[in-house]
């Protein structure tokens, strides 16, 4: 049976200022009661079983985790003790996952994307778990596009190489990073780039041997680290080797330097929920376009987007906004600035303002 690794890690600084440093993205109820972490345990634990579900996420989380995830055993969450990246945080789980079965099949998936058709989805992940196994190499799940977004970086689909259960399986030809509005206009119309959805399924002996060829860095820290498991050190190792480790995500680290690169078409409803202009997307709008969550009237207002529980809000005269009303913080900004609420973030740290953080 396959081990599924969940990336909780993020600070979610997007959707400031709902997401927090204490509490980020990951672990809010952002669509429907529960929250995007606990969805995604949901859609893999049927197939991995709770024991082969594990989780990467920093110290600050771990209480967090066990609280919205209880019956997952203690010892199946992967704490980092300083944030390295998804290179980093792959290669930790990686050690703790040879040692159980260093030829298992080992699904990689964040913990913060939308999936509106699980079944779908599931069936997808079987498939690529096979290819797995039959390809011997790395497996993406790559998600047609259906608008021009600039958000997300994107995968050319090469030669059809083989079929799984009737589903195709392409060679990749090439990475994309994330494009300007007029590139992602013409991959949209090409047919054959997708959105490169940040899943990845290998197996874990596999994915070993690629961090010692193409980051000999981190696989002689991951070495150091592997060697102290177990024993009294492993704690002190972990954090001084850990510091020292290179910052750098697998896709730049491997995944655009090898050859063996599959990629797995799934049309499963995906989305990437990492700002408030992609909560809106599924949100219940008015006949104008506008959604609100909470009390207020909205006069000759459209298209806007407002999160305000517990608080009045009465706007008028305004089109493509955000309007975010949470705890001791406000944000306002157009929704073709969303992607800057990162800066936001950033000014407050400068300013000293950690109480908004």
């Amino acid at each position: 049976m396959p081990f599924a690794v969940i990336m909780a890690g993020g600070r979610g600084e997007g959707f400031w200022p709902r997401s927090r440093l204490a509490v980020p993205k990951q672990f809010l109820n952002l669509i429907g009661e529960k929250t995007m972490l606990q969805l995604t345990v949901e859609r893999v634990e049927e197939m991995v079983g709770i024991s082969g579900t594990y989780i990467v996420a920093g110290l600050d989380f771990k209480d967090i985790i066990m609280e919205q995830v209880p019956h997952l055993p203690e010892e199946n969450i992967i704490i980092e003790p300083y944030g390295r990246d998804t290179a980093a945080a792959i290669g930790l789980a990686t050690l703790i996952l040879e040692r159980k079965d260093p030829r298992e099949v080992m699904i990689v998936l964040p913990a913060d994307h939308y999936i509106g058709d699980v079944p779908c989805f599931q069936e997808v992940l079987k498939n690529a778990v096979t290819a797995a196994w039959r390809e011997e190499g790395i497996i993406t799940i790559g998600i047609a596009p259906h608008r021009p977004e600039t958000g997300y970086g994107y995968i050319c689909q090469g030669e059809m190489l083989d079929t799984i259960a009737g589903v195709p399986l392409y060679r990749v030809f090439q990475f994309l990073e994330k494009p300007s509005y007029a590139k992602a206009v013409r991959l949209l119309a090409c047919g054959n780039y997708l959105w490169n959805s940040g899943m990845f399924i290998w197996r874990v002996n596999l994915i070993r041997q690629l961090i010692e060829k193409y980051i000999p860095q981190l696989a002689r820290g991951l070495n150091k680290i592997g060697q102290a498991m177990g024993t009294e050190q492993y704690p002190a190792v972990l954090k001084e080797v850990y510091a020292e480790l290179p910052g750098i995500s697998v896709d730049y680290g491997i995944l655009e330097k090898e050859d063996n690169v599959l990629v797995m078409r799934g049309d499963f409803g995906w989305d990437d929920i990492g700002s408030w202009t992609a909560l809106d997307r599924y949100a219940e709008k008015d006949e104008r376009g506008n959604v609100i969550e909470g009390r207020g009237v909205l006069l000759d207002t459209s298209d806007t987007f407002i999160y305000s529980p517990g608080k009045t809000v009465g706007i008028i005269g305004v089109e493509s906004l955000i309007v975010v009303n949470d705890r001791d913080s406000i944000l306002v900004c157009r929704k073709n600035r969303a992607k800057e609420i990162k800066k936001v973030v950033q000014a407050l740290k400068e300013k000293g303002l950690d109480e908004a953080l």
